[in-house]
């Protein structure tokens, strides 16, 4: 509690310099709250949930700068947490806080919900977690002030968790920091995740970095000294601060270019912060501009004019490189202390400055998204690649015929502004003119480029046109045009072929497609349909398919193999096609096989052996594509009788989990209070503070054992279990 104090009163001190007095009494009244509701509850790391939350309300007030319903925010935003003994409720947040806390709130809650672990396994919490944070921009914020606080503290954390929160955090919370303008925060999780990411290559830069930092020191103090005099002479008030380039800049450079460290020549800038009024920001940065390259030649070719047209998100500088002393290439940025601010804040700076409202642009971006993101055909793990690179590309700043100014990625292409401007105008581009000059739809744009763009109705979205295009709402567009002419293809391929079938008198029901499926070996059955109408699959061959005598049924193929003895015990249904398994397991003739011990609820096929009678498996036993591949006339349907009875199936679980004293205590516990279960075995091992351990238990069905999963799931430090191939 003693940690606790220090930063409750470190967050104080903060506020009390910043907020009026009644904010300051607000957040007291949030952290008696949170006090109360979260007590001494720990996350699994053992690190304090209150301490966290305490972390994130100061990274939110001071390094962001956000306004007192933020800070309040993040020192609730666990109160809702699903493990707490004592959860906050909706009602009670908007009684004691209002309605502005608990819209953050519960968005905080609906992505703490999402369980992202990584984009490849769970991409569909990826586009609900990414809509989320495209509502209220302030959840966005302090989700990412969250993952700071986590990210800052990620040695408590196994070696599986700390690789799985640093990808996620390079490949989705980096770059809308970065979008955002938080360029600071988004430069040390970088930092940390290449810490957890490359090891090696980290300690090496910071080695090389402390090596070298007298040096640096050396260097700047001579390079500063006489534009630090010309300013003077000129009265200027301002501050000039030496920013050396972060790890991951020097690591990504280093790798990129192929250079070694000594070979990276831009490890530092050199800011220059001027008290400046708002009227005269602009004159003042390029006087300072002049007085600069006066004293030091610039390279014409570095110049980027970040002041007369802002980026994105708001950031606004004068950056120029120059040659030093020692013929080093030196970067400057030039800008006021009000355009710092927004730089190093982002769009928290924007609303100080713009009485609460937040940029317009980002807005626009920000609505952008949100139409990508409910596009149900988009490719979710493609947009966030797509996403994470082309976020920290610099920007074009194209003009459209009638002089409107257009922003895009780096490495756009004309094609790529025709979908900026409309999705119709893209899909029928066939080229235009940049600059009174015909182009093609391949060429690429570049600052301050006149684009006009040329149509024709007689055009269609191409296949190769997603190999140059960069933006992603390009790329969505021309999917989706190729879908739907892809959806025409497969309707008229549907007709076709249910035309076909009604000439030559077959019934195309859905037994008939699946053996088509099979055969083409195809997953939809709009393939199917898209091949016959394209002319890739001929007609003759499917009529040839469908005509063959149907498959026997399970009575049928059974009474072939086995004894009619063996075969009279068995029951089967209405159709003869199903065998039907009774739970009670009486009968002699078949036996649950043990290579995937089915349970009662599961999906199940028989298999004829040869010496064994009928083997019952689970229809996703790991060797049921091989019996099924080889030896298809034993496979006989089979189903459950619908009767439930207490008798009792073997089924295995695999636990993971945090080991501390007790758990497996807990974890026996839990099952023995289950009357309807028993432990068969049980094996565990445990290793650096992790376990993992294999029960064999018995339960009376598939529900029985899914209650029993979720019931092991909810110890403390049981990270998963999941049901056993045998």
């Amino acid at each position: 509690m003693e940690e606790t104090s220090k930063r409750y009163n470190t967050l104080i001190q903060h506020c009390r310099t910043g907020c009026e007095k009644g904010s300051l009494v607000e957040i007291e009244k949030a952290f008696d709250y949170a006090r109360f509701v979260l007590s001494e509850s720990r996350f699994i790391t053992g690190e304090l949930i209150l301490n966290h939350a305490l972390d994130v309300a100061l990274i939110i007030a001071s390094e962001i700068g956000l306004g007192v319903d933020s800070v309040i925010a993040g020192l609730l935003h666990n109160v809702m947490y699903a493990d707490l003994e004592r959860k906050a409720e909706p009602e009670e947040i908007k009684n004691k806080f209002g309605e502005s806390v608990f819209v953050i709130l519960d968005g905080m809650l609906k992505i703490n919900a999402l369980g992202t672990d990584t984009v490849d396994l769970h991409p569909e919490n990826y586009r609900n977690l990414l809509i989320a944070l495209a509502g209220d921009v302030r959840v966005i914020i302090i989700k990412i002030a969250d993952r700071l606080q986590v990210m800052r503290n990620l040695e408590n954390q196994n070696h599986e968790n700390r690789l799985r929160l640093a990808n996620e955090t390079s490949h989705l919370y980096a770059p809308l920091a970065h979008r955002l303008g938080i360029y600071k925060i988004n430069s040390e999780l970088l930092d940390l995740c290449l810490k957890y990411q490359n090891t090696k290559d980290y300690n090496y830069i910071v080695n090389r970095l402390k090596e070298t930092e007298i040096e640096r020191a050396q260097f700047v103090s001579i390079f500063v000294k006489p534009i630090e005099e010309k300013l003077i002479r000129r009265g200027f008030e301002f501050e000039m601060k030496a920013r050396t380039k972060s790890i991951h800049s020097i690591w990504n450079k280093m790798n990129s270019k192929n250079v070694s460290f000594d070979e990276v020549f831009d490890l530092f800038a050199i800011r220059l912060i001027l008290n400046s009024n708002t009227e005269n920001e602009k004159s003042d940065c390029w006087t300072v501009y002049s007085i600069v390259t006066e004293e030091y030649q610039a390279n014409p070719e570095r110049l980027r004019d970040w002041i007369t047209i802002p980026k994105s998100n708001g950031y606004k500088s004068l950056h120029t490189t120059v040659l030093g002393p020692q013929g080093k290439w030196v970067e400057i940025q030039i800008r006021t202390s009000r355009m710092d601010e927004v730089a190093e804040k982002g769009l928290a700076a924007h609303w100080k400055y713009k009485g609460g409202k937040g940029s317009k642009e980002f807005d626009n971006w920000l609505a952008g998204i949100r139409d990508i993101l409910e596009n149900p055909e988009m490719n979710i793990v493609d947009f966030i690649d797509e996403f994470k690179v082309n976020v920290y590309n610099d920007e074009v700043f194209v003009f459209t015929p009638k002089g409107d100014l257009k922003k895009l990625p780096g490495g756009s292409s004309i094609l790529d502004f025709a979908y900026d401007i409309h999705s119709d105008l893209g899909d029928k581009c066939v080229g235009g003119k940049v600059n009174d000059k015909k182009v093609t739809l391949r060429h690429k744009l570049k600052n301050g480029d006149h684009v006009s763009i040329e149509t024709s109705n007689k055009q269609i979205p191409k296949i190769d046109w997603l190999e140059f295009v960069v933006t992603s709402k390009a790329k969505n567009k021309i999917k989706a045009s190729l879908n739907e002419a892809e959806k025409k293809e497969a309707a008229n391929g549907r007709e076709i072929l249910l035309r076909k079938c009604k000439n030559w008198k077959i019934d195309l029901n859905d037994d008939a497609i699946r053996k088509l499926l099979k055969f083409y070996k195809y997953k939809l059955a709009a393939e199917l349909y898209y091949n016959v109408s394209t002319g890739k699959i001929d007609v003759l061959e499917i009529k040839n398919l469908l005509s063959v005598k149907n498959e026997e049924s399970g009575k049928v193929k059974l009474e072939e193999i086995l004894s009619k003895e063996d075969t009279r015990e068995l029951t089967f249904d209405t159709n003869d096609e199903y065998l039907i398994i009774d739970n009670k397991l009486k009968n002699v003739v078949y036996k649950l096989a043990p290579c995937c011990n089915p349970v009662f609820g599961d999906i199940i096929f028989g298999f004829v052996t040869i010496n064994d009678g009928i083997k019952i498996h689970r229809k996703n036993c790991p060797n049921a594509p091989q019996m099924t591949e080889r030896f298809p006339y034993r496979v006989v349907k089979a189903r459950w009788r619908g009767t439930i009875t207490r008798n009792s199936f073997l089924a295995t679980l695999y636990i993971l989990g945090t080991d501390h004293k007790g758990i497996l205590t807990e974890i026996t516990h839990v099952i023995g209070k289950d009357l309807g279960s028993q432990i068969r075995s049980i094996n565990i091992e445990s290793d650096k503070g992790e376990f993992e351990g294999n029960l064999k238990i018995s339960v009376y069905n598939l529900e029985h054992l899914d209650f029993l999963i979720q019931k092991i799931k909810k110890i403390k430090g049981v990270l998963s279990v999941t049901r056993g191939k045998k």
